[in-house]
């Protein structure tokens, strides 16, 4: 199976040497998304909701690059600054998941890039 990047720029470029998304045969692994405007180059550091809503977008934009959606996500990981965001940012994930939800991980890190409020990666199915 060949890989095949996925680069889209209606979601931030990538900070490192990696890329937004990788898909093999008929699976994509997303880079962990931060609340990056991909348009202003800007963090949202002040609203976790407002924060949590971008990163959603970020990750809309990277699935349908690779023909693909929230619908057909097996599994994701989030990152949070702070647990007690767990509840707000769960509001905002939820109306992307509403139906047959993912599995997830859910943790909080001591840092992340650009000292975000959270971090999301997907992994999908492509058909």
């Amino acid at each position: 199976m060949k890989k095949q990047i996925i680069n889209t720029t209606n979601a931030p470029s990538a900070i490192g040497p990696y890329s937004q998304g990788v898909k093999i045969g008929n699976l994509l692994f997303t880079s962990g998304q931060i609340p990056l405007d991909p348009q202003s180059g800007e963090l949202i550091s002040d609203d976790i909701e407002k924060a949590a809503e971008r990163v959603m977008l970020n990750l809309k934009a990277i699935l349908e690059e690779a023909g693909t959606s929230f619908d057909k996500v097996v599994k994701t990981t989030v990152l949070l600054k702070d647990i007690n965001d767990f509840g707000k940012v769960n509001e905002v994930y939820g109306r992307y998941f509403a139906e047959e939800q993912p599995a997830r991980s859910c943790f909080q890190v001591g840092k992340l890039p650009k000292d975000a409020l959270l971090e999301i990666e997907v992994i999908a199915s492509v058909e």
